[in-house]
């Protein structure tokens, strides 16, 4: 199973999942470089989704269904796991509420399309106000295998990056991680978030020195995700 990366905007990140000439454009709001995409490389787009209902997310939709006249899904019908066919490998979708209660995930065999759920550098604001689903959204995503591939909804790399040597000024690995930017391809492992990504690092020493240093609770890896949140 392929992925190719399209930017739109001015940092949203539009996506084409695909198995030899099959496949599922995603937040498509790149649609003439996607148009062009699947002409050249002979692929036909059989279903147009997002990974939730933002409007930045959204504004392809209408005109790559009217090219394509591909299927439809919903992300806001999502609510539990899914999985679709592309040639003969298996797309799963997964309900990742938070960010937005429509927010949804993508998985191929290496890697995962997260929307504004995980970010490269950071983590998406929780619109809901449930930092508990969120925080079980995120956990999920963090049980995947290291080396998973994380393919984001924007790119908010140097960013996050700065914000988070301001959170944890002696960490070395933020800048490697810079190092290895790319502004034509943004990506990242998992690993590479667990090295740096704040707001998911609740489990790393440095980070609960840091909140015990604020007297902010640390007692459960909730409490701690908690206490991040509160202060960043």
């Amino acid at each position: 199973m392929l992925i190719k990366q399209f930017k739109y905007s001015s940092d949203n990140l539009a996506y084409l999942i695909y198995s030899k000439n099959v496949g599922i454009a995603i937040d498509p709001g790149a649609v003439k470089d996607i148009l062009h995409f699947i002409e050249k490389n002979n692929i036909k787009i059989k279903y147009v989704t997002n990974t939730h209902s933002h409007y930045d997310h959204v504004p392809g939709n209408g005109e790559i269904l009217k090219q394509t006249q591909a299927e439809f899904i919903d992300c806001k019908k999502i609510k539990s796991d899914k999985t679709i066919i592309l040639g003969k490998e298996k797309l799963e979708i997964f309900h990742t509420p938070g960010h937005s209660e429509d927010s949804i995930v993508f998985k191929g065999d290496e890697f995962i399309v997260t929307g504004d759920t995980l970010f490269n550098g950071t983590i998406g604001n929780c619109f809901t106000g449930d930092l508990k689903a969120f925080f079980l959204s995120l956990k999920r995503l963090m049980g995947f295998p290291g080396n998973t591939k994380i393919y984001s909804g924007h790119d908010y790399v140097m960013e996050s990056l700065a914000i988070a040597k301001t959170i944890e000024k002696d960490n070395l690995d933020i800048d490697l991680y810079m190092k290895k930017y790319n502004s034509k391809l943004v990506v990242s492992s998992l690993n590479d978030e667990l090295m740096v990504n704040p707001f998911i690092r609740f489990n790393s020493s440095s980070m609960t020195d840091i909140l015990k240093a604020k007297a902010m609770p640390t007692g459960t890896e909730f409490e701690r995700f908690q206490s991040i949140m509160e202060i960043y």
